[in-house]
């Protein structure tokens, strides 16, 4: 669902409620769905994997200030838990495709980029069209209350990995005049 001004959510939980309504086929729905979303985060991980390392060690890279240092420290994170923001990211907005380009870039083999990716699709897309089935006419409301407490806990995470990176920051800047 790239290039529509709604996010994705909206789409389907509209869907869901459409297949409600009968004016849809729900396993239809669900296949489309997830050959889109599908699809997309293949797109990421591939322009990741292609040309993510080389921008980064381009003048792109050093006008953003990342070094070797902070490239392999971002590898070893992915590979050891990174995996999970795959499937994790899809329910935060703005990261679903972020994760899928970490992945590519953090060179992630495509086998495990896809039992993450695909496996958090299935559930993000079947959460979503339940919310709309579930609900029917009710559907906008509750998608309100979803959206309006995702974008809380989604501030509530940033808040404590700023303050996660802060903290560490600090501690070397400590240890650095030791």
């Amino acid at each position: 669902i790239v290039g529509l001004p709604v996010p994705d959510e909206w789409l389907l939980v509209f869907s869901g409620y459409l297949v409600y309504s009968g004016r849809l086929w729900g396993p239809g729905t669900f296949l489309a769905a997830f050959l889109g979303s599908s699809c997309g985060i293949t797109c990421s991980y591939i322009l990741g994997r292609k040309i993510g390392l080389p921008l980064l060690h381009s003048k792109f890279g050093r006008v953003l200030h990342v070094s070797d240092t902070h490239i392999e420290r971002v590898h070893q994170w992915f590979h050891r838990i990174g995996h999970w923001a795959l499937f994790v990211g899809y329910y935060i907005p703005g990261v679903r495709h972020f994760t899928a380009l970490v992945a590519g870039t953090s060179l992630l083999e495509y086998r495990e980029f896809a039992k993450f990716a695909y496996s958090g699709a299935l559930v993000w897309i079947s959460t979503f069209l339940f919310i709309g089935y579930h609900f029917g006419e009710h559907w906008r409301t509750v998608l309100e209350l979803v959206e309006r407490h995702l974008k809380i806990a989604s501030a509530i995470g940033l808040a404590l990995v700023l303050l996660y990176v802060a903290i560490r920051f600090v501690r070397r800047k400590r240890a650095g005049h030791r």
